[in-house]
Order: structure tokens, then C-alpha cells, then sequence
């Protein structure tokens, strides 16, 4: 493989680390050749690293973009690489005069780039923000750039995440650490806990803010100090602040420092950084290198890093009162940071390393080459409709697993997601994403794909809303008539009640269906009942079966911020408002009690859908006098099913909450509202399930008490979740049929 990257040649601070840490190690697997547009210090320090690079200058665009045209072509190239504004622009103009695909990494937010400079920001930005629109592919910094740019418009389906990485290899000893310190002119002592940054002191890293933050933590613990290693143009702005504030003693302005950051980092005990906009900051994986314990804003791509309350602290940018607290806390407790330091080191040498960041570039070049290559097609693609983008975790689940699926069929093959909220299904999954209502979006999309998938759950039913069931019939017709082939995928059907309903949904699905693939026994029966014969219809499985657990540290982290000990023994009820539910909800909170009184666990309330289910929640916790714990956002289905692996047992109306906790061996007890979630009890051998309408505080009483007495045995359960995961498999064989690949 061969890539040519272009960059101006005057950068510094991350971007420029990131440029020479990943072309010196991309060399030693492909060629990456760097050309940057002027001389100096960038160009020299990657001849020292042994990175080829050329030279190529001068103002003249024309010339610049016929010379490296030549060049490239000569070279062999496969794919253009820009960094920075001015050599997007000339990668925009190589797009059509060499035929490759172009990529630009994003290191920076480009609307912060010029801050507090007008004029740089109308020329240089605007040209930036053209060109980036111009290029074939965008890779940011942390998926929370990803984020941003796709915000403002651009595809979501041509974006790459990718994060600094860092060697982890252990640095030498580096000194007597007081000694360094007053070097710098610092007044410590060795009862000091030392609070360091290093970056540029100006707007955008929000030095006011740490100023002000560590003055209020110096109320707390005086054992602190806090010295900023950098310079710019707010530094006399901030030496004014800490006499202001009173602390001048106690703040350091150490200026840029020489010799490399290693010593200065292990001089520390806490790092620090108060950003406004990030990427991913190397100054964080950098004090972790060194086991440093670690407060910073929740901004660009650091939440990814760092798990609050786990492995350090996040606060919004501004809120200098947080940080106080945040500071004070680690100050006045060592064995607290020291904890914070090891996990954050735990975390960044195995996510975060140099060769994480090498094997992701290399992984991205091959997309974007076997992308490139992909034969135009009349056809291409799936649209994927179903109740998404209504904040439900089951129903998201459902499209996250049909993605995933989908991915492994063909990794590159064009999504487009009817969604009530595009947007946040276009962040949240990478794919094209139009709303519900746009239908000409939509009907154009089924123009050009080759299977239309009506995505799971119970969509062919009429309890909820009658429109509902009008609309996906709708979808359904329109996507057979626009020459799509239509699949019903891992779905559930009904209750359809209406009998004419009935009649219009065995018509739509006999005339426009090709294959219907269901989730459970009872809806097979409703489509015979119906009268629906002509679709080919198979037995699987729910697709959110296939889902995973999060990792424990961001499990940990949902449930700490809700309030909740990651690892105390519970007992989860996940409940939501129907027809009758006030009526019942008090006997959730005595049954809460009885099984806090009898076996010691402690009732957490989840929820499932996050805009409704709270409520439902806090009736039947109402006047609940014993320990408990509500868990209003969960996050997505990777942490809602890492919080239910954390239960001892599962009280559901939720359909999901069950299908995850029996994904996880959890014991479970249903209380049906619907008969999908007694259908699928059922299939998976459970038989802990009572209607809503027959709900009793005994009945109740006997479910949990046999629900624990099942948590020591699980081997059943497990048993017919493994054989559900193998039949779901089936969903992925039809769509696979149904594309021809």
C-alpha cells in the first residue's frame, strides 16, 4: 500500500505528535510518503524520524496541483492523505485530476481553529470548510469530532474515528521530583500534591477556569499546587487572576518547558485540562503514561478515556466549582488518586496505545480502498424501517443488532435508516438516516436499494395506534413497488384487533412480501390466523439477542453517576405505564421490599424507554422507605444490558429488559402487558409470568422467590438463549438470499 500525506509543514502541539508518531510506524508496513509545503522544524523533526519527505512550496495552486498530480502518478499511489486546512484544499483539487479517493484527518474543531483571529478565520476557515465538504472521506480525532461534523451536515456514512495514540513503553526514572519542581519555581514541599497541565495558554483551553477551580480546591486542601506549564497570550490575564483569587504562591507559570514532557509529568499528582474543544488531547494519555490521576472537561473525545467516577473526573467546561470539588476530593485523599491513576493507566496502554492507532489507520485505508473499488451499481443497499429514533433502548437495540448484521454480510454496503429523530440515529450509528415523514427521501432511497427490511419488534400490530400499522403497511407496498426485495425481519406480529385491519394486513403482506422471519411461535400462529400464506415465513429470533454487554468500567461508570455501587447485590424491575398500571404499581414497591427484607437485595428501578418508564417507576417506588436506586438512562444497550448482568434477579414488563438479562443468565419474572412478552417467556422455557390484570402481591411474591432460587442454577436458561442466538442466525441467511451475495 502506498499513501501520499500532504501538510503545511507549520504545525505543532497534537496534531503535529499525531502525524509523526503514525507515519514514523505506518512505515514500517506500507509506504506513507509526507509532503509537506514548506521547510523548517516539522519537516526536519520527520527526516529524523526516518519519514520520507518532500518539499514541494510556493503559493502558485495551479502549479502546486499539476506538480504533485505528476508526482503521484509516478509514485503509484493509492490514496491522498491530507492534515490541515491548506492541504485539503489541494486535496480537494487532486480528487478529479489523479482519480483517487481523498481522506482528511480532522484534528480540530475547524470553526475554533482561528479563535480570536477574524480575519485568518473568514480566509483560511472558510477555504477549510469548503474543502472538507469537497473530499471523499473524513477521519476525526475521537468519535467525538465524528459527532460534531456529522452534526453540521456532513455523511455520516463516509466518517472514520481514530484516537492519539501513545507509546506506553515504561519512561526511565527521571529524577528527584521536589528538586524539578522548585526548578520551576514552585514552593512544594513533600506533603504537596502537585495539580499540572501543559498547553497553550490561550481562549480555547479555558485557563481562567482552572485558575479559579484550583483556588477553590486550595480552600478545601491546602496541601495543593498547581503548576501550568505553557505560554501565550492570556498569561498575564492569568497571573492577575491568581493574585486576585489569593493564590499566586501556590500557582506556577512554568512557561514552555525544555527537554521533553516526561519529567514534568512524572513530577505531578494530578493532571489537569479545562478545554472548551478537544479531540483527543495527547496531554491525558500522556499524565496516564505516568499513572496520573486525572480531571478534565467532558468535551470532544476524553469522555471516551476517561469513565467518571472509575478512572477520573469529568466537569463542564466553565464550571471551575466543580473542579474545585474534584480537586479537593483527590487532594486530601492519596490512596483515592492513586486508585484513579493505576485504572486510567489500565485504560489507556491497552485502548490507547500507538499500535491501536497504527492498526486502525491501516484498517481505515483498506475501507476506503475496497470502497473505491466497489463496482457501481443500478441497486445497492438496504432500507431499514422500523420504531426508531423514539428514545426506546429496545427498539434501538433492535436496529443496532440489524446493522451489525447487516455489516457482516457486506461491511461497505450503503444503510439508509427511516427514523422519527435522523439526526440522532445518524450520530448514534454512522448511516444515512431520513425521517419518517420525508417521503420523498425515503421513497428514493427505495429506489435505489436492493432489499427493504422492516426491522423487528412489533410492528404489524394495532393496540399502540392504528397509524402505526398504516404507515409500515404503506412502507412495505411502496418498497415492493419502487423494486426492492421485503423482508419482515426477527419480527413480532400483533395484535392486530380490528378485524378489517386484519384483513388489510393479510392482503399487504400476501401481495408485497417476499420472506417474514419471526421472533417467537405465537406470531406464526397470528399470521395464520390472519391468512397470511403466500410470503415464505421462517422461526428465529429476536435480533437483540446478539447484542453484548459494555465493558465493566463503562458499566461501572452508568451506574456510579446514577448513584448506584457498581458491584452491591440487586434485584431490577423494569416497569412502564399501561392500561391499569396505577392501579398495581404499589405492589412493585412492596414486592421491592419483600425482596430486600427476605434475601437482601437491593430494588433498582430501569429504564427502558427514558422519556416514559421514570415515571412509572417512581409510582411504584412511592413511599418506599428502604435503599434504592432509580436508573432513569442507562445509556445504550451495551451498558443497559452490563447494568442487568449486575442484578441477582429481573422483574420485567419491558419485553428488552428481559431479552437482555436472559442474554445474561439473569433470572427473570414477567408481568405481561402484551402478549409478545409472555410469547417469548415461553419460548425460551421460562414460565415466571403473570398479566398485569392478575397481578397479586402474593403471586408476585412467589415469582421472586423463585427467580432466586434459579439464580444457582441458570444452566436451563442459558441453554435456550444459545439456541435462540444459533435460529436468529437465520435473520442474516434470508436478508443475505435476498441480496444476492
Amino acid at each position: 500500500m502506498k499513501v501520499i500525506h500532504l501538510i503545511s509543514g507549520g504545525d505543532s502541539g497534537g496534531a503535529k505528535t499525531h502525524v509523526l508518531s503514525l507515519l514514523q510506524n505506518l512505515n514500517k508496513t506500507i509506504t506513507a510518503q509526507l509532503v509537506c509545503f514548506r521547510d523548517g522544524p516539522f519537516a526536519e523533526e520527520a527526516r529524523a524520524l526516518g519519514i520520507p519527505t518532500e518539499i514541494m512550496g510556493g503559493n502558485n495552486i495551479p502549479r502546486l496541483r499539476r506538480q504533485l498530480t505528476a508526482y503521484i502518478k509516478a509514485g503509484g499511489y493509492q490514496l491522498i492523505h491530507c492534515h490541515g486546512s491548506r492541504a485539503n484544499m489541494v486535496g480537494a483539487l487532486l480528487r478529479s485530476s489523479t482519480g483517487l479517493p481523498v481522506v482528511s484527518t480532522v484534528h480540530s474543531d475547524y470553526k475554533l481553529d482561528y479563535m480570536g483571529r477574524p480575519l485568518s478565520r473568514l480566509t483560511f476557515g472558510t477555504i477549510n470548510a469548503w474543502a472538507l465538504r469537497k473530499l471523499d472521506y473524513r477521519i476525526g480525532v475521537s468519535d467525538a469530532m465524528v459527532d460534531l461534523l456529522i452534526d453540521r451536515g456532513f455523511a455520516p456514512d463516509r466518517f472514520y474515528a481514530i484516537y492519539n495514540g501513545l507509546d506506553f513503553t515504561p519512561a526511565p526514572q527521571q529524577g528527584d521530583r521536589l528538586e524539578y519542581l522548585r526548578s520551576l519555581g514552585a514552593d512544594v514541599d513533600e506533603n504537596s500534591v502537585v495539580v499540572g497541565i501543559a498547553a497553550r495558554l490561550n481562549p480555547v483551553k479555558d485557563m481562567s477556569t482552572l485558575v479559579r477551580g484550583f483556588a477553590a480546591g486550595y480552600q478545601k486542601c491546602s496541601r495543593l499546587r498547581l503548576v501550568i506549564a505553557g505560554d501565550g497570550e492570556e498569561r498575564q490575564k492569568l497571573e492577575t487572576l491568581a493574585k486576585e483569587l489569593g493564590v499566586e504562591k501556590q500557582v506556577t507559570f512554568a512557561g514552555w518547558i525544555s527537554g521533553g514532557m516526561d519529567r514534568f509529568y512524572s513530577a505531578l499528582d494530578i493532571n489537569a485540562l479545562t478545554s472548551l474543544s478537544e479531540t483527543f488531547p495527547y496531554a491525558l494519555t500522556e499524565g496516564a503514561r505516568f499513572h496520573l490521576a486525572t480531571v478534565a472537561t467532558a468535551v470532544g473525545g476524553i469522555p471516551y478515556l476517561i469513565d467518571p467516577d472509575v478512572n477520573g473526573y469529568l466537569f463542564q467546561p466553565g464550571d471551575w466549582e466543580a473542579l474545585g470539588e474534584h480537586l479537593a476530593v483527590m487532594g486530601n485523599d492519596d490512596a483515592l488518586r492513586k486508585s484513579l491513576g493505576e485504572k486510567l493507566y489500565e485504560k489507556a496502554s491497552t485502548q490507547f496505545s500507538i499500535q491501536k492507532t497504527v492498526d486502525a489507520q491501516l484498517h481505515i485505508y483498506e475501507e476506503i480502498l475496497r470502497r473505491h473499488a466497489r463496482p457501481k451499481q443500478d441497486r445497492d443497499g438496504v432500507v431499514i424501517c422500523g420504531a426508531y429514533g423514539r428514545g426506546n433502548a429496545g427498539d434501538d437495540a433492535i436496529l443496532e443488532a440489524i446493522l451489525q448484521e447487516m455489516r457482516s454480510i457486506d461491511p461497505d454496503m450503503p444503510v439508509t435508516v427511516l427514523s422519527k429523530d435522523p439526526k440522532s440515529t445518524r450520530l448514534t450509528y454512522r448511516v444515512q438516516s431520513v425521517s419518517r415523514m420525508a417521503v420523498p427521501a425515503w421513497r428514493k432511497a427505495m429506489g435505489q436499494a436492493r432489499l427493504y427490511i422492516n426491522g423487528g419488534g412489533s410492528l404489524i400490530q394495532d393496540v399502540t395506534s392504528r397509524r402505526s400499522l398504516w404507515f409500515y403497511l404503506h412502507n412495505i407496498r411502496a418498497a415492493k413497488q419502487a423494486g426492492c426485495k421485503v423482508q419482515m425481519y426477527g419480527c413480532g406480529i400483533g395484535p392486530v384487533t380490528r378485524e378489517n385491519h386484519r384483513k388489510l394486513a393479510a392482503r399487504v403482506l400476501n401481495q408485497y412480501v417476499d420472506v417474514i422471519t419471526l421472533r417467537e411461535p405465537d406470531s406464526l400462529a397470528e399470521l395464520q390466523a390472519m391468512g397470511v400464506t403466500v410470503p415464505e415465513t421462517v422461526l428465529t429470533a429476536d435480533p437483540a439477542l446478539t447484542l453484548h454487554r459494555a465493558v465493566d468500567d463503562a458499566t461501572d461508570s452508568v451506574l456510579l453517576r446514577a448513584g448506584i455501587p457498581p458491584h452491591g447485590r440487586y434485584i431490577c424491575f423494569a416497569l412502564r405505564k399501561w392500561k391499569g398500571f396505577e392501579e398495581k404499581a404499589p405492589l412493585f414497591g412492596r414486592a421491592a421490599r419483600y425482596a430486600y427484607e427476605t434475601y437482601g437485595l437491593t430494588p433498582v428501578f430501569v429504564a427502558v424507554e427514558k422519556h416514559q418508564d421514570p415515571v412509572a417507576n417512581q409510582l411504584a417506588a412511592r413511599g418506599l422507605d428502604i435503599p434504592h436506586y432509580f436508573l432513569d438512562d442507562a445509556g445504550g444497550a451495551g451498558t443497559i444490558i452490563g447494568a442487568l448482568s449486575r442484578m441477582e434477579a429481573v422483574v420485567s414488563m419491558r419485553l428488552h429488559a428481559l431479552i437482555f438479562a436472559a442474554g445474561q443468565g439473569i433470572p427473570l419474572a414477567g408481568v405481561v402487558y402484551d402478549p409478545k412478552v409472555s410469547a417469548f417467556l415461553r419460548y425460551i422455557g421460562q414460565d415466571l409470568f403473570t398479566d398485569l390484570d392478575a397481578l397479586t402481591e402474593e403471586n408476585l411474591q412467589v415469582m421472586i422467590d423463585q427467580a432466586v432460587a434459579r439464580s444457582a442454577h441458570p444452566e436451563t436458561q442459558e441453554a435456550a438463549v444459545k439456541r435462540l442466538r444459533e435460529m436468529e442466525q437465520k435473520n442474516v441467511e434470508v436478508a443475505r438470499r435476498l441480496l444476492e451475495l
